[in-house]
């Protein structure tokens, strides 16, 4: 059964999970016939790269564009490494935080920087710093004449008034956190780099994606089935589907300028914990109990932007959140990723 948007009604394992995840849209396909050469996907192994990468090579194949992705990673899952090559996807074992590996990366005029470090930053700073900020200046000395979109993230704002709709990209940065700040180091050196060089940088600021088996929507859903209270501290979130995530970052390449151009990407609408939550629980035709009340503010990003050059993300979020209410209740794989989108005070 599908939906009228063509969409499935629910996704019944992950095999099915991840067709959606790498199957590109109309626009993406067509944007793939202007590729040439190798697509360098840097820190591909991580819980977005993989799709991206295999949604890349399935864009390029069906554009019949003469270009291929390359991946590359650590891979210390070698699972993620097969997964790519059975999908056409040239995959590359590289520290990215040695230079001596950089130099032994293809040439290549078109990078997708997804390399960052946020969890485990309040026991290790340093490697967070590390990872956050030398890695894209290796990176950017590397590849000085390619065109770059780079991951950031939305924790490089202020919390901002819920009624507000969020950050803009014209805001000041002020981040809560040690993460946060070293996301805002990571920033400075792309635009740094980007001077320096006359790089072009779309500077991509992510807020949640979700795919089920990790999000915010998983975190919320895996809550309600076990039957914890849900606290509305931090009462309300912005997120996206994970395969609308990697199709826009793709599609946002011939964006690119410098100084890098930052570009909000997440749901246009802003979501309430309280409201979603009961919409999961109505679901799974359980309950849910809830403590403490929403505050004034929170971590939110306004999309205008990106919807303007790019359009919407195509993948409505109330289908969304009924795939994975069912994904929960039916026990599906759980990443044990959690979010932690419900932290105030920056640390992870």
């Amino acid at each position: 059964m599908t939906t009228t948007a063509g969409l499935p009604d629910r996704i019944t394992d992950e095999s099915q999970l991840e067709a959606l995840l790498v199957t590109p849209s109309a626009e993406l396909v067509e944007f793939a016939a202007s590729l040439s050469g190798p697509i360098v996907v840097l820190g591909a192994g991580g819980k977005m790269g993989p799709t991206l990468a295999a949604r890349a090579q399935a864009a390029i194949d069906q554009a019949g564009a003469d270009a291929h992705v390359v991946a590359v990673s650590r891979f210390s899952d070698p699972a993620a490494r097969e997964w790519l090559s059975r999908r056409g996807v040239q995959t590359v074992a590289a520290d990215l935080l040695c230079q001596d590996s950089l130099s032994q990366l293809p040439d290549s005029n078109t990078i997708v920087y997804l390399v960052g470090s946020k969890f485990g930053t309040r026991q290790n700073p340093s490697h967070t710093w590390a990872v956050n900020t030398i890695a894209p200046a290796f990176a950017m000395q590397r590849y000085p004449t390619a065109t770059f979109v780079a991951l950031s993230t939305g924790n490089v704002y202020a919390f901002s008034p819920v009624d507000r709709g969020g950050s803009l990209e014209s805001d000041p940065l002020a981040p809560v956190g040690e993460y946060a700040y070293a996301a805002v180091g990571r920033e400075r050196i792309f635009d740094h780099f980007s001077r320096l060089a006359d790089t072009p940088v779309a500077m991509i600021r992510l807020n949640y994606a979700t795919d089920l088996r990790y999000g915010v929507l998983t975190d919320l859903a895996a809550k309600v089935a076990r039957g914890e209270t849900i606290d509305l501290t931090q009462g309300y979130f912005n997120c996206i589907w994970q395969g609308d995530a990697n199709d826009l970052i793709l599609r946002a390449l011939p964006l690119a300028e410098s100084p890098p151009r930052p570009i909000n990407l997440t749901s246009v609408e802003t979501f309430s914990v309280r409201e979603v939550a009961t919409r999961i629980a109505e679901l799974m035709n359980c309950s849910v109990r809830f403590s403490g009340q929403e505050s004034e503010t929170a971590l939110l990003s306004n999309a205008s932007r990106c919807t303007e050059l790019l359009g919407a993300p195509a993948t409505p979020m109330d289908q969304v959140i009924r795939w994975t209410a069912d994904w929960v209740q039916q026990g599906g794989r759980l990443l044990g990723k959690p979010t932690h989108f419900e932290v105030r005070d920056g640390a992870f």
